[in-house]
């Protein structure tokens, strides 16, 4: 048995329960209603456990300015995993040429420049510049969810190249930021545990490419600033459900915000992972929700 094994099971058994609808390009595929109502249970899940908290809410489009894109640094950092909107502008005349390319099955893509949009990497990232100038007194929480592509194309259901992720951001202090990211840990794990999944917290580090990217995270690891909750959810190696971000000044910096006294922000974000965890709920408790554990029904569907 390959550590493999168990993820490829999951999947078949997914797809075929009509829970995954593949399509030709490696994890991208369609879910079906059954799988849509666990998400559905699971978002109330988290907007529950922020409750009664200072929190504004926002959504943001699964694309985001090129310009909020180049500013945040994503693609020094991570320019394999990124996804760049194009689109056809010329004339007849180039069309013709477009279409010619597509028939004899050159390369096509060099006839569509660039737009002005790329796909969002992840959720928080269009918050930032929204929230440019001095923050009220005690900073701000800000609760965002939506769609992230991220180019890992790859047959592990629980490596998708679209997925969804909900996100409790901080903006604040580096002590409040920090405070913030590590309430959180404890909370989504409690959120998880409620729905029947046992995690570990890990110190982690993002993939950051290349020779500097080693460096970058190198310092990640010994300066604490991620940690992931993870979980075991069959033979090959553990799954993270959860993220825990601690981003100093980097997207404060670029962005212009600043605390209450005037100093450079702090952000940290708590991330749940929707797809990730709907999926291993399937693989904790089977592929019939129908049959899972009354408390965790009563938890997705109270």
């Amino acid at each position: 048995m390959t550590a493999g094994d168990g993820r490829a099971r999951l999947r078949a058994a997914l797809v075929e329960a009509g829970l995954l609808v593949p399509t030709s390009a490696a994890g991208v595929d369609g879910r079906s209603a059954s799988y849509e109502a666990v998400v559905a249970g699971l978002e109330d899940v988290i907007l529950r456990a922020g409750a009664g908290l200072p929190v504004a809410s926002v959504r943001f489009p699964p694309v985001m300015p090129r310009t909020v894109f180049e500013k945040s640094g994503y693609l020094e950092s991570f320019p394999d995993l990124m996804g760049s909107v194009h689109s056809f502008g010329g004339d007849e005349a180039a069309h013709a040429d477009l279409l010619a390319a597509v028939e004899s099955g050159a390369p096509w893509a060099d006839h569509l420049p660039p737009t002005d949009v790329v796909l969002c990497p992840a959720v928080c990232h269009p918050l930032y510049p929204t929230c440019a100038g001095t923050l009220p007194e005690g900073g701000r929480l800000v609760e965002v969810s939506g769609w992230c592509f991220r180019h890992e194309p790859s047959t592990d259901p629980f490596r998708m190249q679209s997925f969804r992720q909900h996100d409790y951001v901080a903006l604040d202090g580096p002590e409040g930021a920090r405070r913030h990211r590590d309430r959180w840990a404890q909370r989504g794990a409690d959120v998880l545990a409620g729905l029947g999944l046992e995690v570990e917290t890990e110190v982690a580090n993002d993939p950051f490419f290349g020779r500097a990217g080693r460096i970058l995270a190198a310092s990640q690891r010994d300066q604490v600033l991620k940690l992931e909750l993870v979980a075991h959810v069959d033979d090959g190696p553990p799954v993270a459900l959860c993220s825990a971000n601690c981003h100093l000044d980097h997207f404060a910096l670029p962005f212009g915000i600043t605390t209450a006294d005037g100093e450079v922000a702090h952000t940290a974000c708590f991330g749940f992972g929707v797809d990730r965890i709907t999926l291993a709920l399937f693989a904790r408790h089977g592929i019939r929700t129908d049959r899972w554990p009354a408390p965790v029904r009563a938890a997705l569907w109270p």
